[in-house]
């Protein structure tokens, strides 16, 4: 199943948390989910790390290479594991209503043009 096959079942949550929590807040909890899958010894989200705790986030039923996908789709270095930027980076990614929000901020802020 392909990463995209999964934000079909996906149900986008985190503007509303955003809203209710506060930008630093909900930055905050990603963060938070980032610890609860890294690999204690390293410091970043490994394969291994992220298969032996994703059941702390109903994440059980996924395949191997399901958690190969999220970390190739969140690897911004090449390394093969997520460190903590790059997990909240795949995180905004993920959730189609932060980029639009973040979309019009841009627009509204006057910033660099915005490709659709």
């Amino acid at each position: 199943m392909a990463l995209i096959d999964l934000l079909l079942d996906f149900e986008d949550y985190f503007p509303s948390m955003v809203a209710r929590l506060g930008a630093e807040a909900f930055v905050g909890e990603l963060c938070n989910g980032f610890i609860l899958l890294m690999d204690v010894e390293k410091g970043v989200i490994t394969f291994e790390s992220l298969k032996r705790n994703s059941f702390l986030l109903g994440l059980n039923d996924m395949g191997d290479d399901e958690f190969l996908c999220m970390l190739r789709e969140g690897d911004l270095d090449g390394d093969g594991a997520l460190s903590q930027m790059e997990f909240c980076i795949l995180m905004f990614r993920l959730s189609p209503g932060l980029m639009d929000e973040s979309r019009l901020c841009m627009m509204d802020y006057g910033g660099l043009p915005i490709l659709a």
